[in-house]
């Protein structure tokens, strides 16, 4: 799944639930400046948890199919969520809503006025449980992150090291052109003072073959 949508979705657990309590507080609040100013914040939130689904539908519909079929489901029940959230908010911001709140508290039974409703829980419940799906995927994915940051480590290591072993062979056999160099510059040196060797044993048997006919004229000259 997308890290930028599991980014997205944990920012809208969060803001669901804060909605949630803010809505039962402002629910139990009588009218004035205090409940306006507390409508005034949920407003705001609203607006920021509509900027986040939309959000959310562009990154799902950008993914491969199979994850943008879970993205989007789950998608559609923070929508459902979030148009809880804004009749929940309709409701506290009517004229009468206080009126009604405490009607339901009595109907209820229930003594305490800052108790939760069973509706507002399970939503809260539910906020809790994505929001700790959620954190549970950013942990593993950055546990496969680290394993591949060692893994890609390791190669790296590995690379250098098979670098290291080929610029040693690279010097080994740059030792080797050095020797083979010099072994025909000395074959090059005795190849030719072979050559000169035969050129003054020639000019040496040529003047001793000289000489010889030169004796042998004059003794038959005499």
């Amino acid at each position: 799944m997308s890290e930028v949508f599991e980014g997205y979705e944990r920012q809208y657990c969060e803001l669901s639930t804060n909605l949630s309590r803010k809505c039962h507080s402002a629910s139990l609040l009588p009218h004035g400046e205090e409940k306006k100013e507390k409508l005034s914040e949920i407003k705001s939130g609203m607006d920021e948890a509509d900027v986040l689904i939309r959000k959310m539908d562009l990154e799902a519909r950008s993914l491969q199919p199979s994850a943008k079929a879970v993205c989007l489901s789950k998608l559609r029940e923070y929508k459902s969520d979030l148009n809880q959230l804004k009749k929940e908010f309709k409701r506290v911001s009517s004229p009468d809503a206080n009126q009604s709140t405490r009607e339901e508290l009595l109907e209820s039974g229930m003594a305490d006025v800052h108790a939760v409703s069973a509706d507002q829980s399970g939503r809260l419940a539910m906020s809790m449980e994505r929001l700790d799906q959620s954190s549970d995927r950013i942990r593993e994915s950055r546990r496969l992150m680290l394993e591949t940051e060692e893994v890609g480590i390791s190669v790296v290591e590995n690379l250098s090291q098979q670098r290291q072993t080929l610029l040693h062979a690279h010097s080994k056999l740059q030792g080797v052109d050095d020797a083979i160099d010099k072994s025909k510059k000395v074959l090059t040196a005795m190849s030719r003072r072979m050559t000169r060797n035969k050129w003054i044993v020639g000019s040496v048997i040529v003047a001793l073959i000289l000489a010889i006919i030169l004796i042998i004229s004059y003794k038959l000259s005499h």
